[in-house]
């Protein structure tokens, strides 16, 4: 009996490498959480940017191709999450349904329900793919059924939760922006350059106003920080490819060297209370575009849809030069000139020696 009751824990790891399922930091909450950003911005996000362009220019067809867009960042982000857990094709399909169920019973807080009911989900999914004759039947009807059951008991107090903590943020940072803005902009640019979804974790907490400002001037400052300080050695493609692209490529450097990131750190700690203290910088729009940086101008892009809804809201009454100079400042001027600076001094005592940006690429 004992020595049947050793081997089961070795069944039961085989039948798990089997079905590829894989309980892991990495596997969960790095791929899985990467793969989410990804499905929102092919959703949600592209779909608000379009839908901008159109009101802008008056040009209905694209108001509409942005509102279908928008309308299935639930499916979009089950099926990035699935797809990331290397989910077998009927599997992959029928999280469709799991996620417009986890995103619309979620509510504000729907892509952190969306990320969590996905991954249990899918991984029901695969436990049962291909086990029986009638996989057509068993494997969409297990997955989005109990998908759907989870989204139905936990979706609206998993959205809740994530909404409660995006309001206390945000709150907190109305309430003390000087504390808060060098806290979040620090916090939130630390989690864009390191292996971490920031875009989904601020599209999780719903985070946007001052809170999102914030939030943009700390993921510009990793992003053109590293772009700029680098150049040196990575020349213009590392300019555009770190300061258009992701400050994530500079972390083989961050581990051989942490001493890198305190420059790009330092200018957030700086940029952050200037967003929200001096020029009032809000993100009032999708709050995706809070973890994005300067990543396809996204951030930027993010926050002059919120002039334009806010605008449309009647809360603001147009957009002003201030509002431009800020924006500007906070997200390319400042962090270039501040990492530069850092960048100088960390060199001349010997922090920052040759090569130690050099990009792999």
């Amino acid at each position: 009996m004992d020595n049947k009751e050793k081997k089961e824990p070795g069944k039961f790891k085989k039948f798990l490498q089997k079905k590829n399922i894989e309980i892991s930091w990495r596997r969960y909450f790095i791929d899985a959480m990467g793969a989410m950003a990804s499905g929102l911005f092919a959703s949600l996000l592209i779909g608000t940017i379009i839908g901008t362009i159109g009101t802008q220019f008056h040009i209905q067809i694209l108001i509409d191709i942005g509102g279908y867009a928008k309308s299935v960042a639930g499916p979009a982000m089950a099926v990035a999450i699935a797809y990331s857990l290397k989910a077998p094709n009927l599997v992959l399909f029928s999280m469709l349904a799991v996620g417009a169920a986890a995103n619309s019973l979620g509510g504000a807080g729907g892509p952190l329900a969306v990320f969590f009911i996905a991954i249990i989900a899918t991984e029901l999914g695969k436990l049962v793919s291909k086990e029986t004759k009638v996989d057509i039947l068993v494997t969409p009807l297990v997955t989005i059924t109990s998908g759907s059951l989870i989204a139905i008991a936990l979706a609206p107090w998993i959205g809740k939760a994530a909404s409660s903590i995006g309001q206390l943020i945000m709150w907190a940072t109305e309430l003390h922006p000087f504390i808060m803005g060098v806290l979040v902009s620090v916090i939130v640019g630390i989690v864009l350059t390191l292996p971490i979804s920031s875009a989904a974790i601020c599209a999780a907490l719903s985070l946007t106003g001052l809170a999102g400002g914030a939030a943009v001037a700390g993921c510009s400052a990793q992003m053109i920080g590293f772009a700029v300080m680098s150049f040196k050695e990575n020349k213009a493609g590392g300019l555009v490819s770190q300061g258009l692209g992701t400050s994530m490529l500079q972390m083989g450097n961050i581990i051989r060297n942490p001493k890198i990131w305190i420059a790009p750190i330092l200018a957030s700690a700086i940029t952050g209370p200037l967003a929200t203290c001096v020029f009032k910088l809000e993100m009032n729009g999708e709050a995706i575009s809070s973890g994005m940086g300067t990543c396809g101008l996204v951030g930027q892009i993010g926050v002059y849809t919120g002039w334009i809804n806010d605008i449309a809201a009647g809360t603001k009454s147009a957009i002003t030069p201030m509002d431009w100079i800020g924006l500007v400042l906070i997200s390319f001027v400042l962090p270039a000139l501040l990492t530069a600076l850092f960048g100088f001094i960390f060199r001349k005592i010997g922090w920052i020696k040759e090569n130690d940006l050099k990009l792999d690429v």
